[in-house]
């Protein structure tokens, strides 16, 4: 017997008998003698025959598999999000496949041709950072395939979204800033190409006007990458910190930003928060006890790979086509911590 599944074929091929008899008598039919349906159950229970789960649901119509899309495994905030995605999933009776897109608007296509290739019943999507053009997502939608984005999502598509409050978020980091005494404030954010960078950048911009702060343009950096290029960090910290203004505080905008940050702050020499203070988002455990302890902005990323989910599975199983679609934000909240001790009260 060749190695892999066995299927009905060799079951059949090992009795000598026709396919349609092996199923027959694995359903139990009443079509199928008392003797067969012995001699087919024993040689099934011999070579370990197990159902194909697949299969048996695309004959039904669906495949029971949802596709997702990341930019990374190896990031706290995806981490938790696919943790909540299978809580949902595996409860519901289904299965997912996830893939990673590196930031990368090519490699995102590409997973998302091979994920349909495999008849997924929904996609779950976060945009990558290079992307700008979601017509790849649109004619899908078009065909009517399931869709729903979490995190970084479009406004293109006329689906159900789950996002953090990414406004208010970085408005209370910024706001906890200003009032530690901080008001020369950079703001190190992903690419202008998605919807958070956008989201957060509006949260900073509005705590600082409500202190009359002006907007010092040159004290926000962009990173293409998200954080994945660890260089256009280390160019974004030398041009903030080594110009005739430097700031006093450092507001980054996502997980692998914000980390990395901390990390390259201390290779470069720097006191935090004597020389500099951080906070940012992320959903790292260790922020306790990092040194120091860092301040940031907590998102729900378990609940968020819930609730897309659940969306997800719904429009899935709607018996009627859905033309009403909702936009939900989950609450964030914000840690202070060390890394933004307040100027009153360092040593």
């Amino acid at each position: 017997m060749k190695f892999g599944a066995v299927t009905i074929k060799d079951i059949a091929r090992e009795l000598g008998i026709s396919t349609s008899a092996v199923s027959k008598a694995l359903k139990d039919s009443h079509e199928i003698g008392e003797k067969t349906k012995k001699l087919v159950l024993e040689c099934a229970r011999r070579l370990n025959y197990k159902p194909n789960p697949m299969a048996q649901s695309l004959k039904q119509g669906n495949s029971k598999l949802i596709g997702i899309v990341v930019s990374t495994f190896d990031n706290n905030f995806f981490a938790q999000v696919i943790d909540g995605i299978e809580s949902v999933a595996y409860d519901r009776g289904y299965n997912v496949f996830v893939t990673q897109t590196h930031e990368s608007y090519e490699l995102e296509k590409l997973n998302v041709h091979h994920l349909t290739f495999r008849s997924i019943d929904g996609l779950l999507i976060s945009l990558s950072t290079e992307t700008n053009d979601v017509s790849h997502l649109k004619s899908l939608h078009a065909q009517g395939l399931p869709i729903v984005f979490f995190d970084r999502v479009s406004d293109e598509i006329d689906t159900h979204k789950v996002t953090a409050d990414n406004c208010k978020g970085a408005y209370d980091a910024t706001m906890q800033l200003i009032e530690a005494g901080y008001h020369k404030i950079a703001h190190i954010t992903s690419s202008p190409n998605i919807s958070i960078t956008t989201e957060r950048l509006k949260g900073y911009q509005l705590a600082l006007d409500h202190h009359n702060i002006a907007l010092n343009q040159n004290y926000i950096k962009y990173c293409l990458h998200g954080g994945k290029d660890v260089v256009e960090i280390e160019n974004a910290l030398n041009d903030l910190l080594l110009s005739a203004d430097k700031p006093d505080a450092i507001f980054t905008a996502s997980d692998r930003i914000t980390t990395t940050t901390l990390k390259l702050l201390h290779k470069m020499g720097y006191r935090i928060p004597t020389d500099i203070a951080l906070l940012g988002f992320t959903n790292t455990q260790l922020a306790d006890v990092m040194n120091p302890s860092l301040s940031t902005v907590y998102q729900p990323c378990f609940e968020m790979g819930k609730k897309a989910t659940e969306m997800l599975i719904n429009l899935i199983e709607s018996k009627r086509p859905v033309t009403e679609f909702e936009t939900v934000e989950l609450p964030t909240e914000v840690f202070i911590r060390d890394s933004s001790k307040s100027i009153k009260t360092k040593p």
